[in-house]
């Protein structure tokens, strides 16, 4: 009788060790996830900056900036990554700006961010053209003259970042190039598939991944609907740095 006893107590036991167990990693696993979650981010910042200096780089030796790559190409194929050219200017443009994926074999960076996804990359056009085209953009007066440059100092990017799709206020006016992560949620971005993940429902997010319907993109703190990551090259940061490499004015 005391040896039943003993053996149905200690099921009990087991069984409240295992419930407290269960219970224990269930805390633990949003704790975890948390934690990941921060370190993709962290980790796809540190990737948007190399990628900012490296596309100044590139404009720093090449008189210009890179154009996009074809999005739709898998990653293995022969041009996978590389800028999308037709003769002297981008392959894909609309709106004076070309956009496609960040040419990374051309650049030699990363091909995605932290969660696996390419990164989207807008440029204006005048910034990336051969330098021998000569052309500086509307604000440039007539006569302008940039021998080692595809563009002059009196040149404008066509590019806006805001903090809302509608209604909100602008961050930063013609800057020349943008490039954005889609974050966890990956909405709009393509795959190193070459096909585009279904895009979010949140008009922040739809903003970033349109294409060539216009060139406002949006930046803003996280959110639950809105995670994607979003840098730009100033317009000022880039002329001073092409000056001190002797490629302006």
């Amino acid at each position: 009788m005391n040896a039943s006893r003993s053996r149905g107590f200690t099921l009990v036991e087991m069984a409240m060790v295992l419930m407290i167990i269960g219970l224990l990693l269930g805390g633990l696993v949003p704790t975890i996830s948390s934690q990941m979650e921060q370190q993709q981010t962290r980790e796809t910042r540190k990737q948007l900056d190399e990628i900012q200096q490296a596309l100044v780089g590139y404009a720093i030796i090449n008189g210009r900036l890179p154009c996009p790559a074809n999005p739709t190409i898998a990653t293995g194929q022969s041009t996978a990554g590389a800028e999308a050219v037709t003769g002297t200017a981008c392959s894909t443009v609309a709106n004076n700006a070309a956009v496609g994926v960040l040419p990374w074999a051309t650049l030699g960076v990363n091909e995605t961010d932290a969660w696996g996804n390419r990164f989207t990359y807008r440029v204006t056009a005048i910034f990336a053209d051969e330098v021998s085209t000569d052309t500086f953009g509307g604000s440039c007066p007539s006569g302008t003259t940039a021998t080692l440059s595809s563009f002059a100092l009196c040149s404008s990017g066509n590019l806006d970042v805001q903090s809302s799709a509608s209604g909100g206020t602008s961050i930063a006016i013609n800057v020349p190039a943008v490039v954005i992560s889609h974050g966890k949620n990956g909405g709009g971005a393509y795959t190193q598939q070459g096909t585009q993940v279904t895009n979010s429902s949140d008009a922040d997010e739809q903003e970033n991944s349109d294409g060539s319907a216009d060139n406002n993109y949006v930046s803003h703190t996280p959110t639950p609907n809105f995670d994607d990551l979003v840098i730009w090259l100033s317009p000022n940061t880039l002329s001073n740095r092409m000056v001190a490499a002797g490629k302006l004015p």
